[in-house]
């Protein structure tokens, strides 16, 4: 087979690179796209396909489709070219593009390209057509018969989707912000991190070049490419701010012939880690140490040993825990729980490290778990996964523990989190309410830094008495919701109360005063996705007396039965809600009877009625335990059966005729 040698001018100015045959521009896009130059392969692609190179904005031509199925000499040639530019586009991360070529791929019979639905679903995701992917994933999943592990991640995706749908609905009380143009130039730009005054960042933005050229080589065809050495190269880079940088200059780190990429720093601000490998070697990635020598001057980097960088495995993205005991890092090294997992290591005092130790099948999935977090003062774990449920690609997951355990990760939702990847998070202040992400969520290709900064709702409310309506001093109001900590306050002179919550996913009130019934009142998502200020209802509780009796209003019964009516189930309902809002408290309901019939009757009905309330509680899932029942019949009247003249006192009887519950303990 005969050689193609390309001389490629430049990577960003493909159009002025004359094109060859269609067959030739089919093969130099191969070279490209085995060599992992999504960019120049999917302009090649286009020319094989003869369409006009054009980065971006291209539509697809009118009548393609029809094109492929009657050129029926070229069709195999079509169809495969159309599948490489729709892959050579989705991992370039031009999913708006890939959606386009893929959805034509589709509709090819041919087995070699059965996944395309599958990537297509995905470009539908990552450009928030959540509806449609689900049914694109549905449609793949049914149709795919091959045992490869893509149908049970379509399930997967399609349980993200609906995640992601319903984190749209209600989004989450976070601003995002993207960071100037100095920060966020062409290529990738990710990885921030405050050193006091002094922005870090990576950043692959165009470095010039030396102008040499490099041979891309295909070795299952034998073709070759020559092109300029690409100018988008990782290295770190620091910035006079992060707001308003006027001052960008490369971190100078003697590493020649490498790639710099996620520096951390100890507290100290003299030790840096960062990962370095060689350009094109996917295999080699490493974390490195260098020392603080002078003004933006550094040691000579010093690669990490064995408890680190294990050899034939990569190590990346270094994180030192705000108080420089830790390193976390991620690795696909052995003894994992999947692809990239989290690890850990105490860092000695000349920052070198201990042995690493795997974080747990708590925190790593089958999945890849990158760019961790941790503040030692909150607890706080945040890393990026996708192997958990989440908005698409990778999301940010939030925990709590301290190394020996681990709640189990939250997903921080949408807008934290988007349908594309989110990644390397890094703080502004000691509790975590505003600092820096990276994400590709407003670029086709590639990372940006925003600020991301948690909003409060302030949650405003009166403690008063049920009874004098006066206000309850001293009460204690304890707030709990899913994905934030637990707050308790007490209330003041005016029984006035107030919080400050960063989660508008509901939340409980909880309020206890010594006795008082404790009363419990939620707030769903409804109620909380469009305020930014909660003035909550007033809560009033119930005084009462261990050993009193308290009347239940409107426990009725049928005639001469014990069977409850649906008045009174629903007046036994706001008993049920007291016990379950009071945990500890055991109660006698008692009922009583007037003076009509003989005594031993009314005893027995008395009983069989006090008993068909505990029942009632029993079977909506109160501790029997907590309950019990007893019968008075006519023996303890509240008022007159009949006048002192003998006159029957209807009004008297009707009082008599009562059900009543008492704390026996509380």
């Amino acid at each position: 087979m005969r050689t193609i040698i390309i001389i490629f001018i430049s990577l960003i100015n493909l159009s002025v690179v004359n094109a060859q045959m269609t067959a030739d521009s089919k093969r130099v896009a191969d070279v490209y796209f085995l060599n992992k130059e999504y960019y120049a392969a999917a302009e090649y692609y286009k020319k094989a396909l003869q369409i006009s190179a054009d980065s971006t904005g291209f539509v697809v031509p009118h009548g393609f489709e029809k094109k492929i199925q009657e050129e029926s000499p070229k069709k195999n040639d079509y169809e495969y070219a159309v599948y490489q530019l729709a892959t050579s586009l989705r991992l370039y991360r031009n999913f708006q593009d890939a959606e386009k070529w893929y959805a034509i791929a589709t509709s090819f019979t041919n087995a070699k390209y059965a996944q395309s639905e599958f990537w297509y679903a995905t470009c539908l995701r990552a450009n928030f057509r959540f509806d449609e992917a689900i049914l694109a994933f549905s449609n793949f999943a049914k149709r795919y018969t091959l045992n490869d592990g893509y149908k049970e991640l379509a399930k997967f995706e399609i349980e993200s989707c609906k995640f992601a749908l319903a984190e749209i609905k209600y989004p989450r009380l976070f601003k995002l912000d993207r960071l100037s143009a100095n920060i966020n130039e062409k290529g990738s730009n990710y990885a921030p991190i405050l050193i006091e005054d002094d922005f870090y960042f990576t950043s692959s933005r165009p470095t010039g070049g030396s102008g040499k050229s490099e041979i891309l080589t295909s070795t299952a065809s034998n073709n070759k490419v020559v092109k300029k050495e690409t100018p988008y190269i990782n290295a770190i880079y620091v910035a006079d701010n992060a707001e308003n940088a006027t001052s960008v200059s490369k971190v100078n780190v003697n590493l020649k012939q490498m790639e710099l990429a996620a520096t951390s720093f100890h507290p100290n601000g003299n030790t840096m880690y960062f990962t370095a490998w060689i350009n094109k070697d996917e295999r080699t990635k490493s974390i490195y140490l260098s020392k603080k020598i002078g003004e933006n001057k550094w040691t000579d980097p010093v690669v990490l040993g064995g408890e680190i960088n294990v050899n034939g495995f990569n190590s990346i993205q270094p994180s030192v825990t705000k108080d420089g005991k830790y390193l976390i890092f991620s690795s696909d090294r052995p003894g994992g729980s999947g692809k990239y997992d989290l690890w850990y290591a105490i860092i000695r005092a000349d920052g070198t490290t201990g042995n690493a130790v795997n974080m747990g099948e708590k925190i790593n999935t089958k999945g890849d778990e990158q760019a961790a977090y941790y503040n030692p003062k909150t607890q706080r774990l945040l890393f990026s996964s996708n192997g958990r449920v989440g908005m698409g690609g990778y999301d940010f997951f939030e925990t709590t523990g301290d190394f020996a355990d681990w709640q189990v990760p939250i997903n921080l939702g949408y807008p934290f989190n988007s349908a594309k990847d989110d990644m390397y998070f890094t703080s502004l202040d000691d509790l975590d309410t505003e600092g820096y992400i990276s994400s590709d969520r407003e670029s086709l290709c590639c990372l940006e830094i925003f600020k991301v900064k948690r909003e409060t709702l302030f949650i405003n409310g009166k403690l008063i008495d049920c009874k004098t309506q006066k206000p309850l001093e001293g009460a204690t109001v304890t707030l709990t919701g899913n994905d934030m900590r637990t707050q308790t306050t007490q209330t003041n002179a005016d029984g006035l109360y107030n919080f400050g919550i960063n989660s508008n996913r509901g939340f409980k009130l909880n309020a206890v005063k010594d006795l008082y019934f404790a009363k419990n009142l939620t707030y769903g998502y409804e109620k909380l996705a469009s305020v930014d200020t909660l003035k909550s209802d007033e809560l009033c509780l119930v005084p009462f007396i261990v050993d009193k009796p308290i009347v239940l209003e409107n426990i009725l019964y049928e005639f001469n039965s014990a069977e409850l009516t649906p008045s009174s189930q629903a007046t036994l309902d706001y008993l049920y809600n007291l016990m379950v809002d009071n945990k500890n408290i055991e109660i006698e309901l008692g009922a009583h009877t007037d003076n009509i019939g003989k005594a031993d009757y009314n005893m027995d009905l008395s009983h069989r009625r006090a008993k068909s309330c505990v029942d009632y509680l029993i079977n909506k899932g109160i501790n029997p335990g907590r309950l019990a029942s007893k019968g008075y019949g006519l023996t303890m009247p509240i008022a007159a059966n009949q006048l002192k003249n003998g006159v029957d006192n209807p009004e008297g009887r009707a009082l008599n005729r009562r059900t009543e519950f008492k704390v026996t303990k509380k």
